[in-house]
């Protein structure tokens, strides 16, 4: 029986690329370079936010242009209201509930720690979180298991008691990588290869169908 939940942040509890489309359109635009897509943005997601920024930049990626460029967008997202961003329907239900039946719950992310206690303080502050790993800067990122690790050791649980949900292939990696079974949703940024990922145990349409291994 499962008895610690781990879920990934950005397209599984929250809808939160549109304003992460906004602030990097407004940086490429200052250094004028050539703006993106929304479609494009959603197929960069998933690393940390130096490897999304390569991605970004293109052509335009060099070391220099990286770290000003990284530094321009923080700038513009931490200071933007991000009213575009919004859990996802039924997210605060599941995990309430989730909650009133004992399971332990934690949130695994290659954001920075602070931008998701920002969201789960406005959206989720009856929610106790057991433990939130977000991207620290003197340890590797998703899909390298480090955050997944802790937060199994601090909770002291089985690997055989452990869930991940998350929705992209850097999730699956995450959760084989540490050797956890995993769930995905379907409503995130993912793409059908990951649903049918041999890895997963379900690919569900539903918040409440994560009930059935709790």
């Amino acid at each position: 029986m499962k008895k610690l939940c781990i879920f990934d942040f950005d397209g599984t509890l929250f809808d939160s690329v549109d304003d992460v489309v906004l602030s990097f359109n407004k940086a490429l635009e200052l250094y004028s370079f050539p703006t993106l897509t929304r479609e494009e943005y959603i197929g960069f997601l998933g690393g940390n936010i130096d490897d999304i920024i390569s991605l970004v930049l293109k052509d335009n990626e060099t070391p220099e242009n990286r770290e000003t460029f990284k530094k321009t967008y923080l700038d513009f997202y931490d200071s933007s209201k991000k009213e575009l961003s919004v859990p996802f329907p039924e997210s605060h239900e599941t995990l309430m509930k989730l909650q009133e039946n004992g399971v332990l719950l934690a949130i695994n992310s290659n954001r920075f720690n602070y931008s998701i206690k920002n969201f789960v303080d406005k959206f989720f502050a009856d929610i106790d979180f057991f433990q939130i790993e977000g991207h620290d800067l003197d340890y590797p990122s998703k899909p390298h298991p480090h955050g997944v690790n802790k937060i199994i050791k601090n909770a002291n649980v089985s690997l055989d008691e452990v869930i991940y949900i998350g929705d992209s292939i850097t999730d699956i990696e995450t959760a084989k990588n540490a050797g956890i079974d995993c769930v995905i949703v379907k409503w995130g940024y993912g793409v059908k290869s990951d649903w049918e990922n041999e890895y997963v145990l379900e690919a569900i349409d539903e918040f409440s169908q994560i009930f059935d291994y709790f």
